[in-house]
């Protein structure tokens, strides 16, 4: 059996799934992959918009554009992520 099996039922006697448990972890599980995803497309749009010719060091313009780029990409991230959130709890309140 794989692992993922049983880490769910290791902490009950019985063998039942706690669903509460399964739900954090799986919240948990997301939250790793949203936040490896955004790095991983931060870092090709920024290596694109800053690296001219790719060497074995970056010069000085090339460090600020970098800095620049992710600063600026985050910022953005971060206002469409409370836009959505405050969007969800809207509709939620709602039903």
């Amino acid at each position: 059996m794989d692992s993922f099996g049983s880490d769910f039922s290791s902490g009950s006697s019985s063998g039942k799934i706690d669903s509460g448990t399964i739900m954090e972890q799986v919240k948990v599980q997301i939250a790793v992959a949203n936040a490896q995803e955004l790095l991983q497309r931060m870092t090709d749009k920024c290596f694109k918009k800053c690296i001219g010719k790719p060497g074995s060091t970056l010069d000085n313009s090339e460090q600020k554009c970098i800095a620049m780029c992710m600063d600026r990409y985050m910022d953005a991230w971060n206002t469409v992520s409370r836009a959505y959130n405050s969007r969800l709890q809207r509709e939620r309140a709602r039903i």
